[in-house]
């Protein structure tokens, strides 16, 4: 305990101090000009971050959940908000079943250079017209000789036009009613231009960072390239969509905390009436009060990553924390504009870039709704509601 104690206060301090080199100005101007970090990016691979979570026997540093959480909402509270947690947490949640499930070949082959940054990653799961139900997702993978010929559409697949390959979820036979979880098999799938279309979808926030539609054309996958077993694949994409919630959540955190950083400071300076404006409970109170939930929802998410560590079930944790990253980082980033007023739509203040980019996480990669429905069916009991 206490040498994951260690790591996790040098992984906090070492990557604070990276990540605050690249103030709001650069984040402002990637935000306006729509341009991918590459020098971001380059400068957490040059000092190893990038493989935070995959094992140092295939190039990584071998740390745990717990030390990719700070990691992130390091990165967030920065200021770089989303546009810098989403362009690093895609080399640390995709791999995971990757390191998990994948063939020794497969780890040997790919691992090194997703620690080093050599090659990028998307994850393909949403579909236009599956939502949330998983199940009835459409892309269907085919067997041909050597491999899979997939054809299908997926959407709001970030990353994808900077990604070599996509951790990629597809049909390998039809939907079940009795299991219909089942017949689903993951893929680590090039991104071949000769069979993927790409097309950006123009988005709210977070600007730096590509969102995508995705269309397959008989695109190949070998043999080898499949993830662990045929027709499992469902269950294998868990163990990455946990480590993403809790990340999520630690983003909405840090998030919330860069809002904070900056109205506060305003609070104490901004002069209305002979006095800061900061004086007035009705301005401290609420900055206060997010203070306190963002503190909570850190302990969650921290709770649930030394679960997933520990090799425990973490579902209803992670969910719950995402839940409460995602709530208490708007509402802190919502109070930050307010307590600016006017001065929060200039982008100058940094504010509104904040406030944008931490609504997303409202909804995605799941919505709050959907949270509730699983922590009222799977943790209560409850019957089921959708």
């Amino acid at each position: 305990m206490q040498d994951t104690e260690n790591n996790i206060d040098l992984v906090r301090s070492a990557t604070r101090e990276l990540a605050r080199r690249f103030d709001n100005d650069y984040w402002l101007d990637k935000d306006r000009k729509h341009e991918y970090p590459w020098d971001f990016i380059n400068a957490f691979a040059a000092g190893g971050w990038l493989g935070a979570m995959i094992p140092e026997e295939y190039g990584g540093i071998g740390l745990g959940m717990q030390e990719a959480a700070v990691m992130m909402n390091e990165i967030t509270a920065s200021g770089a908000g989303m546009s810098g947690g989403s362009a690093i947490h895609f080399f640390l949640f995709p791999p995971v079943p990757i390191v998990r499930y994948g063939s020794q070949e497969m780890k040997k082959k790919y691992l090194p250079a997703l620690a080093s940054g050599e090659m990028r990653t998307a994850f393909a799961l949403t579909e236009p017209t599956a939502g949330v139900d998983t199940s009835r997702i459409t892309t269907k993978a085919e067997k041909v000789d050597g491999g899979w010929a997939i054809n299908g559409q997926k959407v709001f697949i970030t990353n994808s036009k900077h990604a070599h390959r996509a951790v990629l979820l597809a049909r390998t036979s039809p939907r079940d009613p009795e299991k219909p979880l089942g017949g689903m098999t993951l893929f680590f799938a090039e991104m071949d231009p000769a069979h993927v279309t790409i097309r950006e979808i123009e988005k709210l926030g977070r600007a730096a960072v590509d969102s995508n539609e995705l269309f397959f054309d008989n695109l190949f996958v070998a043999d080898e390239d499949v993830i662990g077993e045929v027709g499992k694949g469902f269950y294998y994409i868990l163990d990455g969509l946990n480590p993403e919630r809790i990340i999520v959540a630690m983003e909405g955190v840090g998030i919330g905390r860069a809002s904070l950083e900056i109205a506060t400071e305003y609070a104490k300076n901004r002069v209305v009436f002979d006095r800061p404006i900061g004086k007035n409970q009705a301005v401290a109170h609420p900055l206060a009060d997010s203070w306190i939930r963002l503190q909570a929802a850190e302990l969650a998410a921290m709770h649930a990553a030394k679960l997933f560590d520990e090799g425990k079930d973490c579902g209803p944790e992670a969910a719950a924390a995402k839940y409460l990253g995602a709530e208490a980082g708007f509402e802190a980033a919502d109070r930050s504009f307010s307590t600016l007023g006017g001065y929060a739509y200039a982008k100058e203040y940094h504010i509104e870039r904040l406030w944008r980019e931490v609504r997303l996480l409202r909804n995605a990669p799941f919505s709050q709704e959907m949270v509730c429905n699983y922590i009222s069916q799977k943790v209560l009991g409850m019957p089921r509601s959708y």
